[in-house]
């Protein structure tokens, strides 16, 4: 997969998205300030929500429990005093193109998509609770965008279905604000692939992350789970007012969460057995060879007392130790010395 020139996928570093959201506090210059901060901490991308709250959110709405504990009191009044308008969107979007990251934004409605959709991004996003939004899955799919699903408080029909229609990055999510560490359920990310690969979609689908715990190094243990997308949120502060503050890392913890990321996926290496260069010397000096016992000369027929096995692993492998008997040579070898295919006749 590709986000604008960035490729991404298992066999490229982690891209990691600062998650603003809401942590603007609905200033655009705060919002500014975030972006700066993601590009400082080493993110690939930031990302914004686009909504306006009296659109999305009908008369039946109430607060979510963390939210509430963040002491809000009015689920309308929280989200409008978190608004971004287009405006200052495209200048989110300007600014983060000119500091070389990728401009990402959740949109929650067809109606806030007609009135964004427009502008630069390099990808959309559906967020969690939207990935029963089948309408909107389908009109944002039809932008022709990155997509990426969030899969949070989704089972795993809700999830197939979904991703039978579009999604080019699928999140594994836990839709707790912050999420307890014994509740990240890291596991879920290998588990999301397996279900992934059972839909035999016509098209890739990557697996990552969406990170709502409050630690800094979970995005490492993601990328041993196999991740290759991840999104943490960034604030500010943590201990700031609003929805999201307190289950977002602040910029020093976010780009110690970008290096450990980093530092996970270097260590991980090829997902296949492999032999390293950085091998070569100790399995050739630590494995064991068929070693002569004794003086033998040219024509003499090997016998099993002439034999023993040794190290180095420069000779006869010791699997061939029982068969080498009654062979006869081909050259002298001293004793103690690891016997090669040259030295017995017809090679070994």
């Amino acid at each position: 997969m590709r986000v604008g020139n960035r490729f991404i996928g298992p066999e490229h570093p982690p891209y990691i998205i600062a998650e603003i959201g809401v942590n603007h506090d609905g200033s655009t210059q705060r919002a500014l300030e975030l972006v700066e901060a993601a590009k400082h901490s080493g993110a690939n991308a930031v990302k914004v929500q686009y909504f306006e709250a009296t659109d999305l959110m009908s008369r039946a709405c109430r607060l979510a429990a963390y939210q509430a504990a963040a002491g809000e009191t009015d689920p309308v009044e929280m989200l409008a005093g978190l608004q971004l308008n287009r405006d200052a969107m495209a200048e989110v979007v300007r600014y983060a193109h000119s500091l070389d990251l990728h401009a990402i934004v959740t949109i929650f409605s067809i109606e806030h998509a007609s009135l964004a959709i427009d502008l630069d991004w390099d990808a959309l996003k559906v967020a969690s609770p939207d990935i029963i939004n089948t309408p909107l899955l389908n009109f944002l799919a039809a932008a022709g965008k990155p997509m990426i699903l969030s899969t949070g408080a989704a089972d795993a029909g809700e999830i197939a279905r979904a991703l039978r229609l579009c999604g080019d990055v699928a999140l594994h999510c836990v839709s707790a604000y912050p999420t307890p560490e014994d509740c990240a359920q890291i596991a879920g990310i290998p588990a999301l692939a397996d279900l992934i690969g059972t839909l035999h979609l016509n098209r890739s689908v990557l697996v990552g992350y969406s990170d709502h715990t409050s630690s800094h190094d979970t995005g490492a243990l993601a990328v041993v789970a196999g991740a290759c997308v991840f999104e943490k949120h960034l604030t500010w502060s943590r201990s700031a007012k609003g929805p999201d503050h307190a289950a977002s890392l602040d910029p020093a913890l976010f780009a110690r969460y970008v290096q450990q990321a980093h530092r996970a996926w270097s260590m991980l290496g090829p997902r296949r057995v492999i032999v390293q260069e950085i091998e070569q010397d100790v399995r050739t000096v630590s494995r064991q060879s068929i070693t002569s016992t004794r003086d033998l000369a040219t024509g003499e027929t090997l016998t099993r007392e002439d034999l023993t096995i040794k190290r180095p692993g420069t000779g006869l492998l010791p699997a061939l130790l029982d068969a080498l008997p009654g062979r006869r040579l081909a050259r002298d070898v001293p004793a103690d010395t690891p016997l090669t295919s040259a030295d017995v006749e017809g090679g070994a």
